[in-house]
C-alpha cells in the first residue's frame, strides 16, 4: 500500500442528486481501499448523517456496479447546520456543529469528503475553518460552481434537456405553435444557454440577460412573416423581465412568490398575448437531474474522485477538486465559499447563439 496521512474518510453528498455522484463515490472509496488501504465511513442524507451520526462503513462490494446508477447510494438532503434552526440545543445555540464536531472525532476521521454545489462546499470551508480536515467535489447540473470549468452533473443534464427540445420540434410543427420548455438554472443561466444552441432553440432567456417581452415578439412575428410555423423557446427557471431586474431584492421577491406559475407559462401567456401566436409550455423538472450519467460525467466524476482520494493521502485538505485548463487543481475552499459562476456577458457562447441567429431576449 501507498503512504497515506489519512487512516480513514468520511464522505457524503448534499444538496440535488446530480448524474455522476455514484461514479465520484466509487472513485474516491476504490482509490482509497485499494491503493492507500483507508477506511470509508459513508454519512447518510448528507449532512444530516453527520450531524446524527448516521453512517455506516463502506466495504468494496458496495462500490460494484454503482458507476451508471444516477442518485447516490448515500442518499442526500439539503441541511445547512450552521443555518438551520432545527438543529438548535435547548438554551438556544446553535449545536449542529458542535455535533458535527463530535462525530467527526467519534468515528475516528481524519478527513472528510463532502460532494456537491455551492451550499456544500461553503459548509465545507466553514467546518474547514472548524479545525476538521476537509475536500469538496463540485457537482451541479447548473454549471455554476466557481473556479472550475465544468462540474459533474452539467452534461447528463445538457444531454437530457437538449433531447427533450429536440422532441417539442415534433409537436410544436405539426401544430404551428410556440413550445416553451422551462428548465433548471435558478440564478446561472448554463444550462439553458447550451441546450438551447444544442437544440435549436429560438429564443432563450437567462436569468444573466433581462428579457423585453416586446423583443421576444419581434423575434417571433419575424420567424412567422418568414414562413416559419413553429418556434422553441428555452426559459431558465430564473429568468427574468427588464421591469423585473429593476426591482429591489425584497419587492422582486414578493412579486414571484404572487405569480400563480412558474416562469415558463408566464413567458408563454405573455408571448401569446403580444403575438397571438398559440403558446404551450413544459417543464421538465426533476426529470433533468435523474437517469444514468452520460460517459462525460461518468469520466469527470471518476477523475475528481481519484484526485480527491491522493489529497487525503498527502494531507492536502481545505480544497475543492476542480478542472482548469484541462487541468485538475485544488482551489482553496474559501475560494468557494458563497460565490456563483454566472455568464459573463462576454461569453462566446452568448455570441455563438446570436450568430446562429438565437434571440436572447435582449
Amino acid at each position: 500500500m501507498a503512504k497515506s496521512v489519512t487512516g480513514t474518510c468520511g464522505i457524503l453528498t448534499s444538496g440535488g442528486d446530480a448524474p455522476g455522484l455514484n461514479a465520484a463515490i466509487r472513485a474516491v472509496a476504490r482509490t482509497a481501499i485499494d491503493v492507500y488501504g483507508m477506511k470509508i465511513v459513508g454519512f447518510e442524507h448528507g449532512y444530516r448523517g453527520l450531524i446524527e451520526g448516521n453512517c455506516r462503513p463502506l466495504s468494496p462490494s458496495e462500490f460494484s456496479g454503482i458507476l451508471t446508477r444516477g442518485g447516490t447510494i448515500l442518499g442526500t438532503s439539503r441541511e445547512k447546520p450552521f443555518k438551520d434552526k432545527n438543529w438548535l440545543s435547548e438554551n438556544g445555540e446553535a449545536s449542529a456543529v458542535d455535533r458535527i464536531k463530535e462525530n467527526y472525532r467519534k468515528f475516528g476521521l481524519d478527513c472528510l469528503v463532502v460532494l456537491g454545489g455551492n451550499g456544500t462546499n461553503t459548509t465545507g470551508a466553514l467546518l474547514a475553518n472548524e479545525g476538521l480536515n476537509v475536500i469538496g467535489l463540485p457537482k451541479t447540473i447548473d454549471n455554476d460552481i466557481v473556479e472550475t470549468d465544468i462540474t459533474f452533473g452539467f452534461h447528463t443534464a445538457l444531454t437530457v434537456a437538449t433531447d427533450a427540445i429536440d422532441r417539442l420540434h415534433s409537436t410544436a410543427s405539426s401544430h404551428n405553435r410556440v413550445m416553451v420548455i422551462e428548465l433548471m438554472g435558478h440564478k446561472a443561466g448554463w444550462l439553458s444557454l447550451y441546450s438551447g444552441v444544442a437544440g435549436g432553440g429560438d429564443v432563450v432567456l437567462i436569468p444573466e440577460i433581462p428579457y423585453s417581452i416586446k423583443s421576444i415578439a419581434s423575434h417571433l412575428e419575424t420567424r412567422a412573416r418568414e414562413g416559419k410555423t413553429f418556434s422553441i423557446v428555452v426559459v431558465a427557471e430564473g429568468a427574468l423581465s427588464k421591469e423585473e431586474s429593476l426591482m429591489e431584492r425584497k419587492a422582486f421577491k414578493r412579486s414571484r412568490e404572487q405569480m400563480s406559475s412558474s416562469i415558463g407559462y408566464r413567458v408563454a401567456s405573455e408571448i401569446q398575448d403580444a403575438t397571438g401566436h398559440e403558446s404551450r409550455v413544459t417543464v421538465l423538472g426533476y426529470l433533468q437531474r435523474g437517469g444514468t450519467p452520460v460517459a462525460f460525467d461518468r469520466v469527470l466524476a471518476s477523475q475528481f474522485g481519484t484526485v480527491a482520494a491522493n489529497m487525503m493521502a498527502q494531507g492536502d485538505f481545505g480544497k475543492m477538486v476542480a478542472l482548469q485548463d484541462n487541468k485538475l487543481v485544488g482551489v482553496p475552499l474559501e475560494r468557494i465559499a458563497n460565490r456563483i459562476k454566472t455568464v459573463p456577458l462576454d461569453h462566446y457562447m452568448l455570441e455563438t447563439a446570436r450568430d446562429v441567429g438565437t434571440c436572447l431576449g435582449d
